[in-house]
């Protein structure tokens, strides 16, 4: 199989940018990847992938990818006549426009290939604009088979399903999964606030993260309550912004100035799964593609040295680490607490800040796992360097069907 690098990767700051467009957002995480990837412009880009979930909600629909580069290909900035691919998956929306750009590498049909996500969520003009981005995050023609599901396993753990008008349902389905979780397995709302504690810790390093300030377990229990047993430090903000990532061949990298060369980072598995309205014994769908991209890369979960995992609650963590094999079913919560997950830990999880903390703009989140393992694998993370890293995992997922997602995306990178 051919090998994949990605030589460019770039992040813009998550927060609320009430005066920045998408084409600004787009702008700044393009020129910041080539930047990275040692260009002032993009002549060899053949194919171009656009992740985006709520640009339609602000009058732009279809052609978004097109709507946001063209005023770059008039300045010269970006190529004429390169397809540009628009794709949306929920929350996996930017790992999917990555899947693209490497399938494009992959095949054999081209040496280089853009991708991108860009996401606003912060409109307090028209708040229905993200009221309805994350309304469509679920089948809506099964809404009553959804909230059916999660009354049954409400009644299996004593507590009642009560979507709020205060925050979206997917902050509810997640509350529901963490309350099973606890029912089942002891897990415990304090094992959670200790990995949200870890991660805003992490994100207060990362000068790219929405939130930067500490916390510690108990100031995570005393926060909000929104979902129980979720407070507000557990739950990832509204906030917008872009991600990148340029993907190249084998044979063009060999090509490119020795300093490029030594920056690369080898896409080394990807794998991708589906979800469905499974038993709740049953494994989630983030253990399908996990074992997926293990296979493609030959390895285990116990040679990774560092990963981001899709908290969009920091029940998320607890539960993907048990779905990625970093320890074994239902003592997620134990891991998380013993400081697996932090700082000197076995496995560092999430040091970009996770999405708890770095934030969650929908359509670009994965690509920002990508750059914030590059930057752990390339050894320029700073004082959240995790020592001696080699191989990075990202897990992403997106979307909600019943207990699990729609859709999920792992993928291992490899220092060369």
């Amino acid at each position: 199989m051919r090998d994949v690098y990605m030589i460019g990767a770039y992040t813009t700051v998550f927060k609320k940018h009430p005066g920045l467009s998408f084409g600004d957002l787009a702008r700044e995480a393009y020129m910041g990847t080539l930047a990275d990837a040692g260009m002032d412009k993009g002549t060899d880009i053949e194919t171009g992938w656009l992740g985006n979930c709520g640009m339609g909600f602000w009058g732009q629909n279809s052609i978004r990818g097109q709507a946001l580069f063209q005023p770059l290909v008039e300045e010269g900035l970006f190529p004429a006549r390169v397809p540009m691919f628009n794709v949306e998956n929920a929350c996996a929306t930017a790992s999917t426009a990555f899947m693209g750009a490497w399938k494009d590498v992959l095949a054999g049909t081209h040496e280089l290939s853009f991708c991108l996500g860009v996401e606003k969520l912060f409109s307090p003009e028209a708040p229905e604009r993200t009221a309805g981005l994350f309304n469509q995050g679920y089948i809506t023609s099964q809404h009553d088979r959804l909230v059916e599901e999660m009354n049954r396993v409400g009644k299996m753990v004593g507590s009642e399903f009560k979507p709020g008008d205060d925050r979206t349902i997917f902050m509810d389905t997640y509350a529901m999964q963490a309350k099973w979780h606890m029912w089942k397995y002891g897990t415990t709302q304090a094992q959670i606030a200790a990995g949200a504690a870890k991660n805003h810790n992490y994100g207060a390093l990362n000068e790219k993260a929405q939130y930067r300030f500490q916390m510690t377990p108990q100031s995570v229990l005393e926060d909000r309550p929104v979902s129980f047993p979720l407070t507000r430090a557990m739950c990832a903000p509204i906030g917008d912004g872009a991600a990148a990532a340029l993907l190249c061949s084998k044979e063009y990298l060999d090509r490119l100035p020795k300093e490029v060369r030594d920056r690369a980072v080898k896409i080394a598995g990807v794998g991708f799964s589906g979800g469905m309205y499974r038993n709740l014994d049953e494994p989630g769908l983030t253990r399908a593609a996990a074992d997926k991209a293990y296979k493609m890369a030959g390895i285990g979960p116990e040679d990774i040295d560092v990963a981001e995992v899709h908290d969009a609650t920091s029940f998320c963590e607890i539960y993907q680490c048990e779905m990625l094999r970093f320890c074994p079913e239902g003592e997620g919560g134990k891991f998380v607490e013993s400081g697996a997950t932090g700082p000197g830990g076995k496995l560092p999880v999430n040091t970009s800040g996770g999405l708890v903390s770095k934030g969650h703009p929908v359509g670009a989140t994965g690509l920002s796992m990508l750059a914030e393992l590059a930057t752990q694998l390339r050894g320029e993370a700073g004082d959240r360097q995790v020592k001696g890293a080699e191989v990075a995992l990202a897990e992403n997922g997106g979307g909600v069907i019943g207990m699990e997602e729609a859709v999920a995306s792992v993928v291992i990178l490899k220092k060369e």
